[in-house]
């Protein structure tokens, strides 16, 4: 029987889950985060079976998180086919949340970040959203950016040896000799998160 390095009530755990992450995958130094994903801004919506596509989704976060340890949201939007109340279950360690009908996914994240007072890592490409995360003090990231992350992850679960990761978190910036120009707060914070994911 092997004990949990990370205990409840360490000041580097953001929730009180702890007990439900399997033993050994946690190791000193890692860090578990919160993450709301904003699912169909993820998958898309343009698929023949959209319900194969969630659940697709969903089976993956579910291994991912046993390898990373994060707690992981992911959020539906039921605007057009949602029920009349919002409906919320637990799938593989995966928090999967379906809007209520005429509610969006947007409304949804905005007010699960705005709840309490931990950082979220919000998965989304919407700008609005990714402006109030910000202004919340939480940090966005962009779908692809997470997609890369979690392909990279995902490859380590099957073996495969970890794909080297971008240290830059943005495309296209070049490394230069000498003095590279100071990042701001936002672009330190991502490159922060994206080392977390």
């Amino acid at each position: 029987m092997c004990t949990p390095l990370l205990k409840l009530g360490d000041t580097r755990v953001y929730h009180s889950t702890v007990t439900k992450i399997p033993c050994g995958v946690i190791r000193e130094g890692d860090y578990i985060s919160l993450i709301i994903i904003d699912g169909y801004n993820l998958i898309g919506i343009s698929h023949a079976d959209l319900g194969a596509e969630r659940e697709k989704l969903i089976r993956a976060l579910s291994e991912y998180r046993k390898k990373k340890g994060h707690d992981i949201t992911v959020v539906f939007d039921g605007w057009k086919s949602g029920g009349r109340t919002a409906e919320s279950r637990t799938i593989g360690g995966i928090k999967v949340i379906y809007t209520r009908l005429g509610d969006t996914a947007d409304s949804q994240i905005k007010e699960i970040v705005r709840s309490g007072k931990e950082e979220w890592i919000v998965v989304t490409s919407d700008r609005d959203i990714a402006a109030f995360v910000w202004g919340s003090g939480s940090v966005p990231v962009e779908s692809d950016k997470f997609l890369r992350s979690f392909d990279s992850a995902a490859g380590s679960l099957s073996g495969d040896e970890d794909r080297s990761r971008e240290n830059d978190a943005y495309e296209g910036r070049e490394r230069k000799r000498g003095s590279p120009r100071t990042l701001s707060r936002k672009e330190k914070a991502l490159m922060r998160v994206l080392k977390k994911l």
